[in-house]
């Protein structure tokens, strides 16, 4: 068999073993070293197809796929820097839990280190970040395919969470002959005409049991509830008011925030005394978005802490004693029931509840971006989704609104960093096939401009609102001088994103006060198709400044 045919076999294993584990969607960069990987992958027919020619953005869309599936989805990318601009989507993968597995092609190891072109060190070029990595030698039939298929099942089958890196070298010719013996695929026998993994190990799914539950839920408690699935929300929240306990509900959390605005209220001095007699605080799900949630959460001296999440490690910054419980939320929820039991700190729920009437009535049919965040459920798409971009943004919202209990959510909020987050917004879309309502700020945008190419041709109606109030607002509150600010953090940027709807072909439209744009977004949730992209020029620190005014009004109240 010729080299570039064997490329080609070995390749095929690779796939085809990754779909027997439920890899359904992969995203393919284009690139000529990946050629025998991109074959492999559009030749089978387990296998939906994205491309993209950015490689970071290509990384996120498989992000988004992957969090809005719940399912693993690949990525294929060429040798060199391609690899390298995987990173950050790599890491937020590892935080956030999404399975991504990462196929690199490379260089063999004769050329690296000796000056050839594209060639750089990729062997555990991602450090500690993946929770698998499987560093592959250079294609040769002297290896057994099980041996190939058994390396990837491995890997597959230890993948709890996060990514797992397969680097994949190949030696020229890549191109020429494509067919040839089959005689070294034939050790795997009927394995080509099953769908079943070569090497099986199901997964336990166990929970974490509390023996003493029946004693701490007679405690005086109180939920955090961080970033979990639409169903897990709602199950919370029903569990916590059967409790009597208050809930701080996040902005991903989807509990409907039965105490809304949470983020102003924890600086009010009775919720705080009110909150000191708390005996057990505990933490459903990660990723806490609110400056103040967090504030009270590194603060708190319950008796016990604990913290119910399917990613491991300790995830409580703040080190309390307590416990750990490494589980999912609904199978922990049903093995510990709740005791009806009255609420024992009704003032917060009053609390709660002036401070939301406080900011509707200061806020509502007002354009500004505070008065966006607070009306933003009103432009949702009926059975849709949210994507909510991260910095200032996601602060305003999630202080500022209260979002419909089970409505999704979705974010990029374990680095919460700003690259990638309209293509991560993409693959949510393509994942689902549900109308996308998406809101980012204008630099996340330019930061993200190239995957507006993933949004020409969506499955149902998206809309992306890029709230331009002209550079990075969130850092307009730090203490340095005006001019430094200015120049070295919030970097104003004076562009319109009219002429980048134009290049990608998205719909736009600017609209200058409230009623127009939820006339606008309404209207095109029921008449349009495509993605609209809606640009919102608001006063640059408006935002900051408005959630400042917010947290001493709430402080009065």
């Amino acid at each position: 068999m010729s080299n570039s045919a064997f490329n080609i076999r070995w390749a095929e294993v690779i796939i085809e073993a990754l779909a027997r584990h439920g890899m359904k969607n992969i995203c393919i960069a284009p690139g000529s070293r990946s050629t025998p990987l991109t074959l492999a992958a559009i030749n089978n027919g387990k296998l939906h197809c994205h491309t993209h020619f950015d490689e970071r953005g290509l990384g996120h869309l498989a992000l988004g796929l992957a969090k809005a599936s719940g399912e693993p989805v690949g990525v294929i990318v060429t040798s060199g820097t391609a690899v390298a601009n995987l990173y950050p989507a790599l890491i937020e993968a590892g935080l956030t839990g999404e399975k991504v597995i990462f196929l690199t092609a490379d260089r063999p190891p004769e050329l690296i280190d000796c000056g050839a072109n594209q060639a750089i060190r990729q062997t555990h070029i991602f450090a500690s970040h993946p929770f698998e990595d499987l560093m592959l030698p250079r294609p040769t039939q002297d290896i057994s395919a099980k041996w190939l298929v058994s390396a990837i099942d491995n890997g597959m089958n230890q993948l709890r969470h996060g990514a797992f890196h397969i680097n994949c070298p190949f030696a020229e010719p890549l191109y020429g002959e494509t067919e040839g013996e089959y005689q070294w695929h034939e050790s795997l026998g009927n394995w080509w005409n099953s769908n079943h993994p070569w090497l099986s190990e199901p997964p336990t799914h166990t929970v974490a049991l509390v023996a003493d539950w029946y004693f701490w839920r007679q405690k005086k408690g109180v939920v955090i509830a961080g970033r979990m699935g639409s169903s897990e929300g709602e199950y919370v929240a029903k569990w916590a008011a059967e409790l009597g306990w208050p809930i701080i509900g996040d902005v991903l959390s989807q509990t409907g925030q039965p105490y809304p605005c949470a983020d102003l209220w924890l600086q009010h001095a009775d919720a705080q005394a009110w909150l000191q007699e708390a005996e057990l605080v505990i933490q459903f799900g990660s990723s806490i978005t609110g400056k103040r949630a967090l504030q009270w959460q590194s603060h708190c001296e319950p008796q016990e802490y604990w913290i119910i999440d399917t990613i491991p490690g300790r995830l409580d910054p703040a080190n309390h004693t307590g416990r750990k419980l490494t589980c999912s939320i609904k199978g922990w929820l049903d093995n510990h029931p709740a005791q009806p039991r009255s609420p024992w700190c009704e003032g917060l729920a009053t609390l709660a509840s002036k401070t939301q009437q406080h900011i509707q009535a200061l806020l509502q049919d007002q354009y500004s971006e505070a008065a966006i965040a607070h009306q933003l459920p009103q432009l949702f798409p009926p059975r849709g989704q949210l994507f909510v971009g991260n910095s200032l943004i996601v602060r305003l919202v999630d202080a500022l609104a209260q979002l419909p209990a089970g409505y999704p959510v979705y974010s990029n909020r374990g680095a919460s960093g700003i690259d990638g987050l309209i293509s991560t917004m993409a693959g949510v879309q393509r994942a689902t096939a549900r109308p996308t309502l998406g809101i980012v700020g204008d630099l996340s945008a330019l930061y993200d401009l190239n995957s507006l190419a993933l949004l020409r041709t969506p499955s149902a109606p998206t809309v992306l609102i890029v709230v331009n109030n002209n550079g990075g607002q969130i850092f307009s509150m730090l203490p340095t001088s005006k001019e430094a600010r200015e120049h070295y953090y919030c970097m104003p940027q004076n562009v319109s994103f009219a002429g980048a709807a134009t290049m990608f072909g998205l719909q736009y439209c600017a609209p200058t006060d409230w009623s127009t744009l939820k006339e606008t977004v309404q209207k095109f949730w029921h008449n349009q198709h495509g993605t609209l992209l809606v640009e919102l020029v608001v006063n640059g620190d408006e935002g900051a400044c408005t959630l400042k005014q917010l947290l001493q009004d709430v402080e009065n109240l």
